[in-house]
């Protein structure tokens, strides 16, 4: 999907360029909080990725509940849990990601993809990141 058709598609805008996190991506995402950090328990952004963008292997940790829910808006993406093929994502997709499950996901290669991340609350909550996607894994879906 190309950019000015995925622009009026992603009704909650890209936001702006994804720094904080871009050591943990491949290609350039941006981040579109839709609410103050700690208004809630439970924190959303919509996360967009350019073609070809995804983030590293990652887990989100917690002793009790947590984990991570995807809502899928615009383009088209990838999801992957470890040791599992990949899935394909569309507008309208949710996919929920339990905690301590190790996974990524991202944009395709020929489509912008954004998405509305939820972080689930839990106790004991973190985040691990781990290594790339390898460009070898990426190109072979």
């Amino acid at each position: 999907m190309e950019y000015k058709e995925f622009e009026q598609r992603n009704i909650f805008e890209k936001g702006q360029e994804n720094t904080g996190f871009a050591e943990y991506f491949s290609g350039m995402s941006y981040l579109n909080p839709l609410m103050e950090p700690g208004e809630s328990s439970v924190f959303l952004a919509n996360v967009t990725f350019e073609p070809g963008c995804r983030n590293n292997w990652h887990i989100h940790h917690a002793d009790k509940n947590g984990g991570q829910i995807l809502i899928c808006v615009a383009g088209f993406g990838w999801y992957q849990e470890e040791g599992k093929p990949a899935r394909e994502l569309k507008p309208g997709d949710v996919v929920v990601i339990p905690a301590n499950v190790k996974h990524w996901h991202g944009a395709k290669k020929d489509s912008w993809f954004s998405h509305i991340a939820v972080e689930v609350p839990g106790e004991n909550t973190s985040t691990e990141w781990c290594g790339p996607v390898t460009d070898e894994a990426y190109a072979a879906l």
